[in-house]
């Protein structure tokens, strides 16, 4: 994890070369790390200069620009993608038992996972929607910034290695049936079942640069916000806030926040402890 690693000594001249390979990046091929949380991006780079064999930035920049076809490579090192299915089990028991019996009065929904990396949180939402009986009448958005992520989330494939701990979360989480109802394990790999993918959009989208959902009853994005700069997560927590109706809820990770942002006075506690939050008619600071 990004966290356990030791952040390496930089320089000033580091510095500079950090903000012109992020600013080469923006403008050539139109992904903004620029609102990335600085010692983050320390730990991923120092992992790619040695990846690529590169003895400085400026040498990494050169070779992105002059070799496109390693960018992909390296968004492998500039987005994290470790999730799990159920990952927290208390948060999902709150949305059974606390937010789900809110979205029932809806005829119709829509949910936006941002953030949704490898695809656990989405199949977890969308077992517990099943579960719940509004699968038929749920949209689900399923955005990230990486193209490969998004592909990796919508072919459903996760190593049979995770799915005991993947089961235990999902008891964990008040739910009502098996696990294995939902797979098909073959040749060391759990396939999802595609019928739960048929409620699915996945999509491309920055939070540092695209724009809001409309008309959006949950917004479920975890452990995405740590990885910003204050500049950034307020800029995300606009986003949430405009696509949310008003009495829509807003689900966070457990080490993140709304408590500094300009746009908190939009928001009201609705489960303190698993960081569920919902809209209210008050005015948002603005989304960029």
């Amino acid at each position: 994890m990004d966290a356990a690693l030791t952040e390496p000594a930089w320089g000033p001249l580091d510095e500079i070369e950090l903000d012109l390979l992020l600013e080469a990046i923006w403008r050539h091929y139109h992904y903004d790390f620029r609102g990335y949380s600085r010692g983050s991006l320390h730990r991923r780079m120092a992992r790619a200069q040695q990846h690529f064999g590169c003895a400085s930035l400026s040498h990494l920049q050169h070779r992105l620009l002059r070799e496109p076809a390693i960018f992909a490579d390296l968004m492998s090192f500039l987005t994290i993608q470790v999730s799990e299915m159920f990952r927290d089990p208390a948060y999902f028991r709150a949305l059974r038992e606390k937010v789900i019996p809110h979205l029932r009065t809806y005829p119709s929904l829509k949910v936006w996972i941002a953030g949704c990396a490898n695809g656990e949180e989405f199949y977890s939402l969308a077992i517990l929607f099943r579960e719940e009986g509004l699968e038929d009448r749920t949209i689900f958005y399923c955005t990230d910034i990486s193209p490969a992520a998004l592909e990796r989330a919508e072919a459903g494939i996760y190593s049979r290695d995770q799915i005991a701990h993947f089961t235990e979360n999902h008891r964990r989480s008040g739910g009502r049936t098996s696990l294995s109802d939902y797979y098909t394990a073959a040749y060391g790999a759990a396939v999802f079942d595609k019928s739960l993918r048929r409620r699915a959009v996945f999509a491309e989208h920055n939070l540092a640069s695209d724009q809001v959902f409309s008309e959006v009853q949950l917004v479920s994005s975890r452990n995405v916000l740590i990885y910003f700069d204050r500049n950034l997560q307020d800029r995300a927590l606009g986003l949430f806030g405009g696509s949310l109706v008003r009495g829509g809820f807003l689900g966070l990770g457990s080490k993140e926040t709304l408590r500094f942002s300009r746009h908190s006075s939009g928001f009201t506690d609705f489960d303190e402890a698993e960081k569920i939050f919902r809209r209210n008619g008050q005015a948002l600071g603005g989304a960029d």
